[in-house]
């Protein structure tokens, strides 16, 4: 990676809507705590409208706009683009555009929350300056066709004032007496919450975590990224499977905008739900798990091989174990003089075989020997006997393994 890509971009500007906005609410938020007390009532509605806001993030800009990943019926698709909207982080259109440019060109220039320029650049950075960077070009034609998300963003300003700040504040002043608590809870602090944790997807969830599927690209799955995230810290699966209206496949992961979007599926406001196909989801959890033991088997010394070694004629083999111990094993030659004090039967059985074939001793007439034993004698080898047939050559168990999962080396790579 170019060290040069970690620094911000040469930075044109401010926007400093975006930073009125980033700032003032959590100022507000921290005001209420000090100087509001908290009602219940007001803390249930502000759970709940952040349940709101997040899902229209989640579920609605997100999934069903950015990914098309299932269908809805109208009456959601109203409730997700105002959830959305009431989060105050940009139109659907314009949202949905630069997501789907981010997967389009991700970890380059026209990624316009690029993982590569630091954890600051992309939770606020690429929000608050502006520079001469561009999103690359992505199609959007169905976003520019819709009549809903059209007018959600010709509305934007208003609509995110009136969800995302007016409606908030005024319902737990109009219904339980409460505005102080309405503008500082529900309406700061409530957008204060969603809007860093929706950014952690942009910053967290491409540092940390693991990459179980594809290491080609920097997103990563976290728990506590799909805490923040309302599910969508499985983010290494989410790059890989785009389409799939899932973040997490498995029953034990933590995606409750999963269980949103299958829920609506139940009641009838959802159809239609993308998955992508097992059978290649298994083919990135494999891909993976074969670059980790291909790292691993690079880590370990292998015996050599019959190409490899030495070849010994019969008399060579009889005159050179008068000088040391040799043992004749599946035809290959092995020299015990360093594991003579070690051996658990003792020096005797090593010293007085010196020179001859003890293949059925090994491979159980003394004693039937353990993989490990079969692995450390494969370290002993210092040449083979002439003479001896290729099939009764018998190696240790990894040492076949070993040989047998070579053809995969080169097949460890990414399924891109």
């Amino acid at each position: 990676m170019d060290p040069d890509r970690q620094r911000f971009p040469p930075i044109v500007g401010i926007r400093w809507f975006n930073v009125a906005v980033l700032l003032l609410t959590p100022l507000v938020a921290c005001l209420g705590l000090v100087f509001v007390p908290l009602d219940r009532k007001t803390c249930a509605f502000s759970l709940a409208y952040y349940l709101f806001s997040m899902f229209g993030i989640t579920a609605g800009f997100h999934r069903l706009y950015s990914h098309r990943s299932y269908d809805a019926c109208l009456a959601l698709r109203v409730f997700l683009l105002l959830g959305g909207t009431s989060a105050v982080q940009g139109s659907c259109y314009w949202w949905a555009r630069g997501h789907r440019s981010h997967h389009r060109w991700t970890d380059t220039d026209k990624d316009p929350y690029d993982s590569t320029r630091g954890l600051l650049w992309t939770h606020v950075g690429w929000i608050v300056f502006k520079t001469k960077l561009r999103s690359g070009p992505v199609d959007a034609s169905d976003l520019t066709k819709d009549v809903l998300v059209q007018w959600t963003h010709r509305n934007y300003f208003f609509l995110a004032a009136l969800f995302g700040i007016v409606v908030p504040a005024m319902i737990p002043a109009l219904f339980w007496n409460d505005p102080w608590g309405g503008i500082c809870f529900s309406a700061a602090m409530r957008l204060a919450i969603a809007h860093h944790c929706t950014f952690a997807i942009n910053s967290i969830a491409h540092y940390l975590g693991t990459t179980p599927y594809d290491d080609e690209l920097s997103p990563r799955d976290h728990f506590l990224s799909a805490i923040l995230t309302m599910g969508e810290g499985y983010h290494n699966f989410h790059h890989q499977f785009p389409m799939d209206y899932r973040n997490a496949i498995g029953w034990w992961q933590y995606d409750p905008t999963k269980w949103f979007i299958a829920t609506c599926k139940l009641i009838g406001l959802a159809s239609n739900l993308r998955v992508f196909p097992s059978n290649e989801i298994a083919k990135g959890t494999l891909t993976m798990k074969l670059k980790e033991l291909k790292q691993l088997q690079d880590t370990i010394v292998w015996p050599d091989t019959e190409e490899t070694l030495p070849a010994f004629s019969q008399e060579a083999f009889d005159e050179e174990s008068m000088k040391r111990p040799l043992l004749l094993v599946s035809g290959f030659i092995h020299d015990v003089s360093a594991f003579i004090d070690e051996h658990p039967g003792g020096a005797t059985h090593l010293t007085r075989n010196s020179g001859k074939d003890v293949t059925n001793a090994f491979f159980g007439g003394v004693y039937r020997h353990s993989n490990a034993a079969h692995n450390l004698m494969s370290m002993m080898r210092v040449g083979v006997l002439v003479g001896v047939p290729h099939v009764t050559r018998r190696v240790a168990p990894s040492q076949r393994l070993f040989v047998a999962s070579r053809p995969l080396e080169e097949d460890c790579h990414s399924p891109t």
